[in-house]
């Protein structure tokens, strides 16, 4: 069995519309406007997001700088503007985020926590320079990037390759050398980690193992090496990890799955078989698009296609949720042209923000996250009306 089929639902009869897909854009963004607290208390965090965590989260991945990110980047697509002081705000998350950081209490996080790209002042300090850049904020996550270069996470998240992509966007808004310099020191210090099959050990929350996740191992560290990496490395690189994904994919028939880290068998120590960005063939389509089998490529996102999106429970964020499944499709027509792919993903456009107005509507409020939440799905959803395939943060800013 490569899913559950209880976890997914049937797919809507919505046809696509553009018109539609911009309208629920701007609802989105107006939604985010009228529920903004104030300067200290910014957005209510969902349960699941603030999670033994301290309010309001102010993190790229379910907080503040992610709500923030996505604001600007709607806005400078000219979707729609925001009322809020995108700068200012994201000033003013940094001084919050030191005043409170709000990591997951109760749990074993790496003692380099702070250089975090989605969980730490990275990715704050990255939003709130590209909103408002000034040479404090450059030279504090300057610091960050260089304190992460060991950081015993090894994966996006948490370790190196994120702070990877943090020194590659900075490279490239800035120009500046020394940005360039500490992403070589990073990438070369990241590769001599790798062991003798090619995968690297993720050391994270009292846990070893070697994932294979965007997240969480393989996948996500490769695609954070491969922009800036040199032709001979790069092309090494992508090799020995095809032939790794080839190695450890599940088929049957025509679909295919992955597990999210090594093992033989697809489901999970909760015997959960997970289909979705963050686990499962999702992600490795997602963020393994530009070198992995293409057989393979089209075998795991026919998966999807053939589960539907997932149920409300998941939700329809682009983490694990409707819209991260629906990338998979757009990454799909970007590697073959084919515009089934394009059609696909545009139908989990409107199943997904069809499922943000439903959870609005039971619970009375938004979710304000770009990973969880509605803001990830009006990116999603702008990815469709242009034809795109521009996952947030992993594939730049």
């Amino acid at each position: 069995m490569l899913y559950r089929p209880e976890a997914f639902e049937p797919l809507v009869d919505t046809p696509w519309s553009e018109l539609r897909a911009r309208a629920a854009i701007r609802e989105i963004v107006e939604d985010a406007d009228a529920a903004f607290r104030g300067p200290r208390l910014f957005w209510r965090a969902n349960d699941w997001d603030g999670w033994h965590g301290t309010s309001p989260m102010k993190n790229l991945y379910v907080g503040t700088a992610g709500v923030l990110l996505a604001l600007d980047r709607l806005r400078q697509r000219g979707h729609t503007e925001t009322k809020l002081d995108l700068s200012n705000l994201a000033h003013r998350n940094v001084e919050l985020f030191r005043e409170r950081p709000d990591y997951m209490k109760g749990m074993k996080l790496p003692a380099v926590r702070d250089s975090a790209l989605l969980t730490g002042e990275t990715g704050i300090l990255l939003v709130a320079w590209r909103l408002g850049p000034s040479r404090e904020l450059a030279d504090d996550l300057l610091a960050r990037v260089h304190e992460n270069v060991d950081n015993e996470a090894e994966e996006v998240m948490w370790g190196s390759p994120g702070t990877l992509l943090a020194a590659q966007a900075m490279l490239e808004w800035t120009g500046e050398e020394r940005w360039r310099d500490a992403w070589n020191k990073s990438a070369d210090a990241l590769l001599s980690r790798r062991d003798e099959e090619g995968y690297w050990t993720q050391r994270l929350y009292g846990q070893e193992l070697r994932g294979l996740t965007p997240p969480h191992g393989l996948v996500g560290n490769v695609q954070a090496l491969l922009p800036l990496l040199d032709e001979n490395r790069a092309d090494t690189l992508k090799r020995v990890s095809a032939a790794l994904l080839a190695a450890t994919a599940v088929q049957q028939g025509r679909l295919a799955n992955w597990p999210p880290r090594l093992r033989p068998e697809l489901p999970g120590p909760d015997g959960q078989i997970r289909v979705q960005w963050c686990a499962g063939a999702p992600g490795i389509v997602n963020g393994a698009a530009a070198y992995l089998d293409e057989d393979l490529l089209r075998a795991g996102a026919e998966l999807l296609w053939h589960t539907g999106p997932p149920v409300l429970e998941k939700g329809p964020g682009i983490c694990h949720g409707t819209a991260g499944n629906g990338y998979a499709f757009l990454k799909a027509f970007a590697r073959t042209g084919d515009e089934r792919w394009l059609e696909r993903a545009r139908r989990f456009a409107m199943h997904a923000l069809e499922q943000v107005d439903r959870l609005r509507a039971e619970r009375g409020y938004g979710r304000y996250s770009l990973w969880t939440g509605d803001l990830g799905v009006a990116l999603f959803a702008a990815d469709c009306v242009s034809g795109a395939a521009g996952y947030p943060v992993f594939d730049g800013f």
